[in-house]
């Protein structure tokens, strides 16, 4: 597909991108001395992350849709090319060594393939014809999320790929720099981040790029947060793969269980490096009701510890039950059960 072709997927009769244009103000930066340069670039990315906070509320909703479809078998899919592409790959690689996420559980659909993470592929992002073909060989299903990045948002490959996931009925999640464009129409849930001119005209690598990493960043931190991949602001899921990360776990399982970290790193041990089991063994949890209860709450600790209260109090309840005149004199007596 040549540029004329491509120009179908430009929207409603769009001309006018700020992302392409030139900002007069900044139409002799190159002529300027290199420290209000600077500044003038640094100002314009605080500029990019404010513009995020009138688009929290679309972020929010595309997020808790991720969580809902996502279960224990859904994938989260990246789409984009070029900058925005790659982008897209930084966050989604991220996911596995922070939260383990799963491997199997992320895949990129990326303009040019995989040698277009560290090159530009001329042509790429007007290829339709690619993107309907890694879409399909996705074979995506309703449980899978689908995350299309374009600063454009009228780029053709993207624009192509979400149309194909959305016919899957998978959860089709739009981010774009530019209002009225084809990606966010294409959209279930469109994010608009409107980061207007950039300092270098069509270099979306610089305020767009910013901003589009800040709100995959939200989305994909936001499902982990749904999903009890963290807790209490620790990243639970993390697996100890190296000294930095072991000092890391072993300082998790003390925090949860209120233990001196040399127990934790014992625990630690006992668990093979799962922080969510070793913290439940500090806490003096049998084992196999570790591993149960872990299960029946997906993993999800906080709910394992109002299940654990939950538990406590039934059985606290029930030694009333069967000692009742045991529980009135130590209620008389003032005593306070822990």
């Amino acid at each position: 597909m040549n540029r004329l072709q491509s120009s179908a997927f430009d929207g409603a009769g769009i001309n006018y991108m700020a992302t392409e244009e030139v900002d007069p103000r900044f139409a002799d930066l190159d002529a300027w001395q290199l420290a209000s340069a600077m500044e003038a670039m640094w100002e314009s990315q605080l500029a990019a992350v404010a513009a995020i906070g009138h688009a929290l509320p679309a972020i929010a909703a595309a997020t808790e849709a991720a969580n809902a479809a996502l279960g224990d078998q859904g994938r989260i899919v990246y789409v984009g090319a070029g900058t925005s592409g790659r982008v897209a790959v930084q966050d989604g690689a991220e996911l596995m060594p922070t939260f383990a996420w799963p491997r199997e559980r992320v895949r990129f659909i990326v303009a040019g393939g995989d040698s277009a993470f560290v090159t530009s592929i001329e042509g790429a992002e007007d290829d339709v014809d690619d993107a309907v073909a890694q879409i399909n060989a996705a074979q995506l299903t309703p449980h899978d999320v689908v995350i299309a990045v374009a600063a454009s948002g009228t780029t053709p490959f993207t624009v192509t790929a979400l149309q194909q996931a959305g016919s899957s009925g998978a959860v089709t999640i739009g981010v774009a720099n530019n209002p009225g464009t084809a990606l966010l129409a294409s959209a279930k849930f469109p994010i608009l981040i409107e980061t207007g001119y950039e300092l270098i005209a069509g270099s979306t690598r610089m305020k767009a790029g910013t901003a589009q990493k800040v709100v995959l960043n939200l989305i994909s931190s936001g499902i982990m947060l749904r999903l009890g991949r963290v807790y209490r602001g620790m990243m639970v899921n993390m697996q100890p793969t190296n000294a930095k990360l072991k000092r890391r776990a072993e300082a998790m399982v003390a925090q949860i269980a209120h233990c001196d970290p040399s127990h934790a790193a014992r625990w630690l041990e006992q668990a093979e490096g799962d922080i969510k089991m070793a913290g439940l063994l500090a806490l003096g949890v049998d084992r196999v009701d570790a591993a149960t209860i872990l299960k029946n709450c997906d993993g999800n600790l906080r709910r394992v510890f109002a299940e654990l209260a939950r538990n406590r109090d039934q059985h606290r309840d029930q030694h009333r039950d069967r000692h009742p005149k045991g529980a009135a004199a130590r209620k008389q007596g003032g005593v306070v059960e822990p």
